[in-house]
């Protein structure tokens, strides 16, 4: 793989522009795009790289162009230089390169003072073009014309409208049309917006023959054969979802931020995209589809049945991707679970070791999107998968979805661990999704298994295998006894996460308080100096001057932290941690001080309510990415979270996801049910 240029500096950088070797020219290029806000010389670089943008012998000439218009955007004091060269862009926007020439339209929207002459020129421009993807470019760089300089905006809006109606102009520009007079009016979209756009959407599947079947699977170049297979479908993967396949992708993607949290609109669009006969327009709706689903709340059940009926496609890239949106989507796809089933038993789990790369990750994916949602007809495959060791590392991470199959597959993963090799590094990923997968099926029998991959990351020094294993033995609880010599010495640990660990899975397979629970209790109290090792030394008095203490720094958080996870689940037996509880709850960071609160709860009850409801409320209030840990304190507390419910109901009534902090589907879709639940239990 390419290791990058000798010389990083911005002229080293823009000599390698015009070097023979593509590799070296497209490394040049990207770090000059990530460099655009940091470089103090990306300005003196302007000159230079206009010389070369308009040089026809400059190689990727296009992605000059493009790095210029991209500079102009960030930097203000650069596009300030770049309108003064808007004559340049004029003609490079009029280039004979196709790829020339699609670098250069934004700029004419970005870059010309002149609002009418720009207007002018981008709408002589269009029936130039004979390309969609350029059109909808100059269409695009109106708006941005109209939206920069107002003066421009009416007689924008109003040909905008003349071109909408237009029936001699092609689709997708009249799509473009109506789109962008919407995107130069964001603040009132009007009521027919969505229905014009799905007319022309209508029209335009109508009218489109079917397309050629999709692009194979994505190539990994340059990942070496020391890649651990997980980082490399990853990859994979990313490479999939930057892939754009029709020429309106863009346009609709504008569209979709347009309306936002509009479902049922948003949803009507996604239906007409779906419905086309070109393969790639589906492809590119259905990473839509996904996008809407995880950033915004709703009932998507609609969208779901859709993308369902995708997973039966006859293209297998199309099933594929429809199967991977609704696996990531699990929380909400029920609704689709029969459409995978079909897939996944027609086929029969021979299909997941298919010859055919295309025919082999259309099945996995509908196998593992059917294995999140708990059903056992996944696991046959999953069964072939690790049995024949083909591609285990996916069936491996789907098989934790399925305890009512544990009896069937852990014992499989189990054999895995005992033959992984702790001694490599590319080894250790797939180590911690093993034990992941078998603390999550909970079978008894692979206790033995589990201990003996702590012995063996003990034996080559991996502490996070080490840390790992010990979360998977802690959730065995009193079941993992037998391990408990393998886990006493590691208390004692030089490394904090290790001790930390040790400390919580002795407490859940032990239940040994006399001895874990003084030193629990001496993680709460910060050391005087760096040096200083934690000593209890009894309960901590309250008062003045035990608040002027004040919560521990940054080092000793990690470790207040593995204390009241363990003191929490230990409840009323740690009372002896009550008095530093109260002070640790009264300020600091919020993502120690709520999980103190919870253990405060846990462990004193009913009369520490008021201190536990006054963090946990102020916490969530300061920072939305605690809500999870908050609302489920807030669910075990009963009626002594009346006082929330003002907070319990605004969340709720929130439409975007991540709005209180949270990003990911699956946790919010958690927070809204545990919201849910403890408004019903407070009668509300």
């Amino acid at each position: 793989m390419f290791n990058g240029l000798h010389d990083p500096s911005l002229p080293g950088l823009l000599t390698a522009l015009r070097s023979a070797d593509p590799s070296e020219r497209d490394e040049a290029l990207t770090r000059l795009h990530r460099a655009v806000h940091v470089h103090p010389d990306t300005i003196a670089g302007l000159p230079f790289l206009f010389t070369m943008a308009t040089d026809p012998a400059t190689p990727d000439r296009a992605a000059i162009v493009a790095l210029l218009v991209d500079i102009g955007r960030e930097i203000d004091d650069a596009a300030a230089a770049l309108r003064e060269r808007a004559a340049t862009f004029a003609a490079l926007a009029a280039d004979p390169d196709v790829r020339v020439r699609r670098a250069a339209i934004p700029a004419l929207g970005l870059f010309r003072d002149d609002a009418q002459q720009a207007a002018v020129l981008l709408r002589e421009r269009l029936p130039a073009e004979p390309g969609a993807a350029e059109r909808i470019l100059i269409v695009e760089a109106l708006a941005t014309l109209a939206l920069r300089l107002p003066a421009a905006a009416d007689d924008i809006l109003l040909w905008f409208g003349r071109l909408a109606g237009d029936p001699a102009a092609d689709l997708s520009t009249r799509l473009a049309a109506v789109i962008h007079r919407a995107r130069c009016t964001p603040g009132r979209i009007s009521d027919d917006l969505v229905p014009a756009v799905i007319s022309l959407l209508w029209t335009i599947t109508s009218l489109t023959p079917p397309g050629a079947p999709s692009p194979g699977d994505a190539t990994l170049a340059g990942l070496d054969d020391g890649v651990p297979p997980e980082i490399a479908a990853a990859f994979a993967d990313l490479e999939r979802l930057q892939r754009v396949h029709a020429p309106t992708t863009g346009l609709l993607r504008t569209l979709h931020d347009l309306l936002g949290g509009r479902i049922i609109e948003r949803t009507a669009v996604l239906a007409e995209q779906l419905r086309s006969p070109d393969t790639g327009w589906r492809l590119d709706a259905i990473r839509m589809s996904g996008d809407l689903m995880t950033r915004w709340r709703g009932d998507h059940a609609d969208l779901i049945r859709l993308l369902a009926r995708q997973v039966a496609d006859d293209d297998p890239e199309v099933a594929a991707a429809a199967a991977a949106v609704l696996g990531s989507c699990h929380p909400i796809a029920s609704p689709a679970r029969e459409a995978l089933a079909a897939r996944v038993v027609a086929l029969g789990p021979r299909e997941w070791a298919a010859p055919q790369p295309r025919l082999r990750r259309a099945h996995q994916e509908a196998v593992v999107a059917l294995a999140r949602l708990g059903d056992e007809r996944a696991a046959p495959s999953l069964f072939t998968a690790l049995t024949a060791d083909v591609d285990a590392w996916r069936a491996v991470e789907a098989a934790r979805f399925l305890p009512g199959a544990s009896d069937l597959l852990a014992p499989l993963v189990a054999d895995r661990l005992s033959r992984a090799d702790h001694s490599r590094d590319r080894d250790e990923m797939g180590i911690h999704a093993m034990l992941t997968t078998l603390s999550m099926l909970g079978e008894p029998g692979t206790v033995p298994a589990i201990a003996a991959a702590l012995t063996a990351a003990v034996r080559h020094g991996r502490a996070g295998t080490i840390t790992a294993v010990l979360t998977a033995l802690a959730s065995f609880g009193p079941l993992a006894e037998s391990a408990l010599a393998d886990i006493r010495p590691l208390i004692d640990s030089t490394d904090a996460e290790v001790r930390h660990a040790a400390l919580a899975a002795l407490s859940t397979v032990s239940r040994d308080l006399d001895e874990i629970l003084p030193r629990l209790l001496a993680l709460l109290d910060p050391p005087t100096s760096p040096s200083e090792a934690p000593v209890f030394s009894g309960p901590r008095s309250s008062g003045p001057a035990a608040a002027a203490e004040g919560p521990p720094g940054d080092a000793d958080m990690a470790a207040v932290r593995a204390a009241v996870d363990v003191l929490k689940v230990i409840g009323p037996p740690a009372a002896a941690a009550v008095p530093r509880l109260r002070e640790l709850v009264g300020g600091g960071r919020e993502w120690v001080r709520v999980p103190c609160a919870a253990a405060l709860w846990e462990i004193g009850g009913e009369p520490e309510a008021p201190v536990v409801i006054e963090a946990l409320l102020s916490a969530w209030q300061r920072n939305g990415c605690v809500a999870d840990p908050v609302v489920a304190c807030l669910r075990r507390m009963g009626p002594s979270a009346r006082p929330a419910l003002p907070h319990l109901i605004a969340e709720l009534a929130q439409s975007r996801r991540g709005d209180g902090g949270i990003t990911d589907i699956e946790a919010d879709e958690r927070l809204q049910r545990a919201c849910r639940n403890v408004i019903a239990h407070l009668g509300q």
